[in-house]
């Protein structure tokens, strides 16, 4: 296949697609509209299911197939990660020197690290009630851990921060966000469809069947793969270092 040839074939899909962009935003409804079909319908079922925020409902319930491909995403980009910054022949590991951190930086690290770790948990735990959920709180307690990093120094961060007991994690996570779908298959409904648990009593923890299991191992996949990510791109930064040549 020639550049002209690859020219001719970007040109006659983008054109494709750029006509069926056009097409598609032509039938949109006028903006400030008082007719959302996608947003009543989801509404109707969020609610129907005890699932007092309708996003959690949509990542976990209605379109919990879509989530998981959205973890495969994140699971593959990790697994290339740590294949393409491992440690090679030409490479060595050097221990990094402790750290000198100003005392009001390590202060402030280390009274906030806690707060930003419980925040992280918390959104996670309240992903069915309130705004937020596994995402946005797995992000947030994955990267509260390296806050040791900036007030302390990066042997503090080794000591909490196991990286293989994390991949574990991680892993693990993806395989319950599969187990909990295959359930739904043995009992005879439809893969990561919401009708293994009761509902529950609105707008408590415990409510909304199983988007709490789902937005917790997503949670957990999220804060997992977060940590493993930096911990390699650490690790070429601070320990990996290249074999000097004579």
């Amino acid at each position: 296949m020639n550049r002209r040839f690859r020219l001719w074939l970007v040109a006659v899909g983008s054109a494709g697609l750029a006509a069926l962009l056009v097409a598609a935003c032509l039938e949109l409804p006028d903006f400030g509209g008082a007719w959302h079909p996608y947003g009543d319908r989801a509404v109707r079922a969020s609610l129907d299911r005890h699932t007092a925020n309708t996003v959690a409902s949509v990542n976990f319930d209605q379109r919990a197939f879509d989530t998981l491909g959205e973890m495969t995403i994140l699971f593959a980009a990790v697994l290339g990660c740590v294949v393409l910054l491992r440690q090679t022949r030409d490479e060595h590991r050097a221990r990094p020197e402790p750290a000198d951190v100003e005392p009001p930086v390590r202060r402030y690290a280390l009274i906030v690290l806690p707060v930003a770790l419980l925040t992280g948990l918390y959104v996670i735990a309240h992903g069915q009630l309130s705004p937020g959920g596994g995402f946005q709180g797995g992000v947030v307690a994955a990267t509260a851990l390296h806050l040791l990093y900036l007030g302390a120094d990066y042997r503090a961060l080794e000591r909490i921060r196991p990286v293989g007991l994390y991949e574990v994690g991680d892993a693990a996570a993806a395989c319950a966000y599969l187990v909990l779908g295959l359930a739904g298959v043995l009992a005879g409904t439809a893969f990561l469809a919401n009708t293994l648990l009761p509902y529950g009593t609105f707008n408590t923890l415990s409510s909304g069947g199983t988007v709490p299991l789902l937005n917790a191992a997503i949670g957990m996949e999220v804060a997992c793969a977060v940590v493993v990510l930096l911990a390699r791109f650490l690790d070429q930064a601070v320990e990996i270092e290249e074999e000097s040549r004579a």
